[in-house]
């Protein structure tokens, strides 16, 4: 059995998230990119992942303040952040940068943290979008919410295979 993991340190591991968590509660799902940051949210069974809003990526502080709000409005029980991990399954340097921005939320933040691997979540996405006849200037405002949404869902299905 994996020891429960402490809400200081982000883990890659779905087994020691899912230890951490408390039986019921949402998760916020998140898409760190260089300019935004989209966000999803999932029921409090964690079962359906719901694409939420995009927030400018500004200074660390600023977009702390909106995700402690957002998590609070919906009383979050962790987060999952995407991880940009290369296709060969290397990381580079956004994957770092994904990596960094967890440990500085886990410094601030009670809940457990979950970096979960995104390839080509965005590119999904925009092919969905584009499947659906979406604009190129509506694609544009919603895709990384829309890649978020893609994110969780994929950490959601995960812990339901491990409660299973």
């Amino acid at each position: 059995m994996t020891a429960p993991v402490s809400p200081k340190s982000p883990t890659e591991a779905a087994e020691e998230f899912a230890a951490a968590l408390p039986p019921r509660g949402g998760l916020l799902g998140l898409d760190l990119g260089t300019k935004t940051i989209g966000i999803a949210t999932s029921d409090p069974d964690r079962r359906i992942a719901s694409p939420v809003t995009t927030l400018k990526r500004g200074k660390f502080s600023a977009n702390l303040v909106e995700l402690k709000a957002l998590m609070a409005e919906r009383s979050t029980a962790g987060l999952v952040l995407g991880l940009p991990i290369n296709m060969d399954g290397t990381s580079g340097p956004r994957a770092q940068s994904s990596r960094t921005f967890a440990r500085n939320l886990a410094r601030e933040l009670d809940v457990p943290i979950l970096l979960w691997d995104e390839r080509l979540s965005t590119a999904a996405m925009e092919r969905e979008l584009i499947s659906l006849d979406t604009s190129r200037r509506r694609r544009a405002e919603v895709i990384d919410e829309m890649a978020a949404n893609f994110i969780l869902q994929g950490a959601l299905d995960r812990l339901q295979a491990l409660a299973s």
